[in-house]
């Protein structure tokens, strides 16, 4: 959420984000909202100040005729006042409803493109391996070394369930440990955060595509079942399961007044992650590459309010994720987000995207977004300088290492013509016995 100052200032800017994010919103008529709702504050503002000294004046009355006249000025008042209040909450709803979808400026280098089709590759790194035999998809490989069932995944779970078993949950797990392991080295404070949380925390990070949860717009999981407090009192609290550790991990600092001398502060998060994929129906039916649950290590960083140090850690938190794909002997490739891919909120993001030789493409296997301050406004993540002024933090999030969609590239791109699949290098030393092939059995 931007503030409404900077948005008069900037409102060309803003026009321009709205068209190239490809945003439902007219920016004039917010303004004229906004406008509607200063002069309702004002008049409640000023509505309140004369009751106020109505109330004071009649403690010092002690003519019968005066205290009636005050009575009844104190009457229109409040009737007056009773109107007043409930007009300003309906132009404080329209005006919230609308400053949700104020997007960021982006870039100056963000590309400006209509959709997903118009990202811009950056680069490439690595070798595509040229095979001397047909490749088999993840699907026939897992299903042939009996390390992922998911037909009994289906039966249990319903659409996109699944089963890891055998070496297929050690390599998943060697995967995770992998990548914590990595995030330490890198000076990242590894958590495990809560995965059912309350709203605030989604609304806060920008997962609620509005002002609330919306079942179907948000690629959310809402919980049903009711909760109690503490107390023992029935829970009027929403609780939802987190799509990736990034909102639990802000959500964190929520409310806090930061030590700028501490600055940037990194931490790591491993949690399981809930994804309805609501807006993607229909879309890769089989396999792991859209399933519902998965795991994932996610970077989050907070870093002071600049351009050139937020833009420069981004760049670091994207490089880990490059080494970790490096390591793992993957291909990949680097891509920047274009206007039309770009949710309102974020300023400058890149994909990962590792080859698939089995399914015969890119793959995305990451994401690395810098928000500004867009997300530490609705979460109210500050921070205080030297000299006492205290400023609103920009926010950071990159996909470290996720679960599914790196395990299809290692066992599509480690198969052997004898459908076994060699396990990377850097993995065999969370394998037990040091592991490093998975074959079928007997």
């Amino acid at each position: 959420m931007l503030d409404i100052k900077y948005i008069r200032e900037n409102a060309e800017g803003i026009k321009e984000a709205i068209k190239n994010k490809n945003i439902d919103l007219d920016l004039d008529n917010l303004l004229e909202v906004d406008e509607k709702r200063v002069k309702a504050l004002k008049e409640i503002e000023e509505l309140k100040a004369e009751k106020n000294k109505l109330n004071e004046h009649m403690k010092s009355v002690r003519d019968d005729a005066e205290r009636k006249e005050l009575i009844t000025q104190g009457t229109k008042v409040k009737e007056k006042l009773a109107a007043a209040e409930p007009a300003y909450e309906e132009i404080k709803k329209e005006y919230d409803g609308l400053m949700v979808s104020v997007p960021v400026i982006p870039s100056d280098d963000t590309p400006v493109g209509k959709d997903d089709s118009e990202n811009v590759e950056v680069y490439k790194r690595g070798e595509i391996r040229k095979f001397d035999f047909t490749p088999k998809t993840h699907i026939e490989l897992a299903e042939n070394l009996d390390i992922i069932d998911f037909e009994k995944g289906s039966k249990v779970s319903g659409y996109r369930g699944y089963y890891l078993k055998n070496e297929g949950t050690l390599l998943v797990m060697a995967m995770m440990m992998y990548a914590i392991n990595k995030m330490v080295e890198k000076g990242y404070t590894p958590i495990i955060p809560p995965t059912l949380i309350k709203g605030f925390a989604l609304f806060g990070s920008g997962y609620f595509k509005g002002t609330d949860y919306d079942s179907a717009t948000d690629n959310i999981y809402q919980i049903a079942t009711r909760d109690k407090e503490m107390d023992g009192a029935e829970s009027k609290e929403k609780k939802f399961l987190v799509g990736t550790a990034e909102p639990s991990l802000l959500a964190y600092f929520s409310d806090e007044v930061l030590d700028e001398a501490k600055l940037p502060i990194k931490v790591c998060g491993f949690s399981p992650c809930y994804r309805s994929e609501i807006g993607d129906y229909g879309k890769d039916n089989k396999g792991l590459y859209r399933v519902h649950e998965f795991m994932k290590v996610e970077q989050v960083v907070v870093s002071e309010a600049s351009i050139e140090a937020s833009t420069a850690l981004q760049e670091e938190m994207i490089g880990i994720s490059e080494e970790m794909h490096q390591e793992l002997g993957l291909p990949y490739r680097k891509l920047q987000i274009c206007t039309g891919d770009m949710p309102a909120g974020k300023y400058r993001a890149f994909d990962l995207e590792a080859w698939m030789p089995g399914l015969n493409r890119w793959g995305e296997t990451g994401s690395a977004s810098n928000f500004l301050d867009w997300q530490a406004r609705r979460l109210n993540v500050k921070y205080k300088t030297a000299d006492g002024e205290k400023k609103f933090a920009y926010l950071l999030n990159n996909t470290a290492l996720p679960t599914v969609r790196p395990l299809i590239a290692i066992l599509e791109n480690y198969q052997q013509a004898d459908g076994s699949v060699v396990i990377p290098e850097v993995l065999r030393k969370w394998m037990p016995g040091g592991m490093d092939k998975i074959a079928k059995r007997n």
